[in-house]
């Protein structure tokens, strides 16, 4: 299969670079050091899963790819919106396109059901520019589970896993999913297709909505925000509010709160995405991690001063960021 990997930073080099040793046709698309180093060397993974080097195409412009089977988008989920109107050339007409951003996704309620089929939300797609971008009908969900980081350009280290999750919108099997998930596992990956990708969504939100702000704000690991008794409570609070948000959409998350406490414990000192991203100075997955909730808990009538608080906090920390670059 052809692929084009939108976004080719750690996970996307990672994944890239998985398919193209497997003999997959992979273009990465990426920009800066990482970019240039990538052109000149390929990819190097590191770490867990092995020491190698894959050679994908790297380019900077999507025009210059051209048509292919499948666009991989592993850009952070505040770069789609200026992005998304540059993937024209990418889009052949069966090109499928798997969206792997964290949070809420812009097609998530696309194909849902229910009272809340075709719901917009302004945080995770401002001015409907992403949705009037793509056609939601490319679209497979894809939830990421591997970790890994950019060590220096070019180079990736791989800390742990190998799962990427796929799901159809209406929860089909189908034929697309299962292509893409045969060239995920010939290529080391593990891939199942889910039934209910909004359920694998939210289990991962379930965390990321509380531990991502709370690191933010305070500079803490996963075990140090769960081994203080106060922002321990606090993460819990938000979880529980977010689980009621989850619950309005028929979500039942399987998993209780005081395990994901536990989780957090377990994996000790690990920085989450926002932190690592308050440090480098960039801009974080806020909105579609966290003002995505906030927005439905407004639009549902729900109350959760917890996470509007986190959220207020942290969006004005980032605007001080942005003001000093």
């Amino acid at each position: 299969m052809k692929f084009a990997i939108v976004g080719a930073g750690a996970i996307g080099a990672f994944a890239g670079a998985m398919l193209a040793r497997a003999g997959e046709d992979v273009t990465l698309v990426a920009r800066g050091p990482h970019l240039r180093a990538m052109q000149e060397h390929g990819v190097r993974v590191r770490g867990e899963i092995g020491d190698f080097a894959a050679h994908p195409t790297a380019t900077d412009d999507p025009a210059a790819v051209g048509p292919v089977d499948v666009v991989l988008l592993t850009l952070k989920a505040h770069s789609l919106t200026a992005m998304a109107p540059r993937l024209a050339p990418l889009l052949g007409p069966d090109t499928c396109l798997l969206s792997a951003q964290n949070g809420i996704p812009w097609w998530y309620f696309y194909r849902h059901g229910g009272e809340w089929e075709g719901t917009h939300l302004e945080t995770v797609d401002p001015g409907r520019v992403i949705g009037q971008s793509i056609d939601p009908a490319r679209v497979v969900g894809c939830v990421v589970y591997p970790s890994t980081t950019i060590v220096e350009p070019g180079i990736v280290w791989h800390i742990e896993g190998t799962r990427f999750a796929i799901g159809e919108p209406d929860g089909s099997k189908s034929e697309r999913c299962r292509r893409i998930a045969a060239a995920f596992i010939k290529a080391g990956l593990r891939c199942p297709i889910r039934t209910n990708i909004r359920h694998d969504m939210w289990v991962k939100l379930m965390g990321n909505v509380a531990y991502n702000p709370v690191s933010a704000l305070t500079r803490a690991t996963l075990i140090e925000i769960v081994q203080c008794p106060e922002t321990r409570e606090l993460a819990a609070a938000i979880m529980t509010e977010a689980e009621s948000v989850a619950a309005k959409l028929g979500i039942d998350m399987g998993i209780s709160i005081e395990q994901r406490l536990e989780g957090a414990e377990k994996v000790g000192h690990h920085k989450t995405s926002m932190l690592q991203d308050v440090e480098a100075g960039r801009p974080m997955e806020l909105d579609a991690i966290v003002g995505a909730v906030v927005e439905l808990g407004n639009k549902m009538g729900l109350s959760l001063p917890y996470t509007n608080t986190v959220y207020a906090c942290v969006k004005l920390l980032e605007l001080h960021a942005i003001r000093q670059t």
